[in-house]
């Protein structure tokens, strides 16, 4: 900005006040402004995130914490998120949970320091304490928003989906297509996975029908984890005849089994997965599946994440949104074998 006066004839306050924009008591003239302008595009001027951090100025930076940007899901929510935020004149500053635990926390000490002005946790972390710690120490400082971590998280504020709603709208219809055998298949560490879990377990509970030993599978949320279900499950002395996939992960790993099993999808076998990730409609045959409302839960989280009036505010009705899924009814489900 010093450079910029001197090149403009100005000083560097006005030189301030034009750039960010600021109301003004005393006008600048258009000439003024233009020259201003000039100087700033002939000097390449970009403004530093960092020094604006430091006079308590927003510094347009959200920081983005993703447990596995290799999923296919965390990975259409994190362009998303991008999107989102770019579209509120803020960039992304992205940490992947997965790399090493010390990079991770010197990923949230850089975000607690005030370099950005809010973060948004994707997915759930709560497998690293460690870090867990270290962003709710920032979340004294800026806003830290928890998305699809499960049940509401203590200390943070928390975007959540409705997973009993998805998961009985899936169970819904397969039990009006006749199937009894119903499978589930899932990994247990993570809290949406567990609250999905559950609600199959209750949904089959009161309508009546038996959740057989072994056919709950709890496996890695990887294609390879839908296989390794497959497997197991078609090893049992009575294999179900549809299973509910807690992901499209899990879902596209089952499909992709059952057919190298030489099983007829859906006329054999019938499989619902949840999320409605891209490749949804795209496996053979089309996956059923719950759609996940992403574009409207990351606009709540990142809502949330750039509002300097929710700086720890969790437990306030502004900290915790619930959003309901839908359901897509394609290709990969239809009436129960006769078996």
């Amino acid at each position: 900005m010093k450079d910029i006066a001197k090149a403009a004839g100005v000083a560097q306050s006005t030189v301030s006040r034009i750039l960010n924009d600021t109301p003004l008591n005393v006008p600048i003239s258009q000439e003024t402004r233009e020259r201003v302008l000039a100087a700033a595009e002939e000097l390449a001027y970009r403004p530093n995130p960092h020094a604006r951090g430091l006079r308590g100025a927003p510094t347009m930076l959200l920081g983005a914490i993703v447990r596995d940007a290799t999923d296919p899901f965390f990975a259409s929510a994190i362009d998303a998120l991008s999107l989102e935020a770019r579209q509120r004149g803020y960039s992304v500053v992205l940490g992947h949970a997965r790399a090493r635990a010390d990079e991770a926390l010197a990923l949230a000490a850089v975000l607690e320091a005030r370099q950005c002005d809010g973060i948004v946790i994707v997915g759930d972390i709560r497998d690293q304490p460690l870090l867990l710690e270290d962003l709710e120490r920032a979340h004294l400082h800026v806003p830290v928003v928890a998305v699809w971590h499960g049940k509401r998280e203590a200390g943070f504020l928390t975007v959540t989906v409705d997973n009993r709603h998805g998961i009985d709208a899936a169970l819904r219809h397969l039990i009006r297509l006749k199937h009894e055998r119903i499978a589930f298949a899932g990994d247990p560490v993570l809290g949406d996975i567990q609250e999905r879990q559950a609600a199959y377990e209750e949904h089959l509970g009161a309508h009546g029908l038996e959740v057989r030993p072994g056919y709950v599978q709890h496996v890695r949320n990887t294609f390879a984890g839908g296989v390794a279900a497959f497997e197991a499950l078609m090893a049992l002395p009575t294999p179900p005849t549809a299973v509910a996939a807690s992901t499209d992960v899990l879902a596209i790993g089952l499909l992709h089994a059952a057919s190298d099993a030489g099983l007829a999808i859906p006329g054999d076998f019938s499989v619902v997965g949840f999320d409605d990730i891209p490749f949804a409609a795209m496996t053979v045959p089309p996956l059923t599946t719950v759609r996940m409302p992403v574009a409207k839960m990351v606009q709540a989280a990142v809502a949330m994440a750039a509002d300097r009036r929710l700086r720890n505010a969790a437990g306030t009705p502004k900290g915790y949104r619930v959003f309901r899924p839908g359901f897509v009814v394609r290709r990969s489900t239809a009436r129960a074998p006769r078996r």
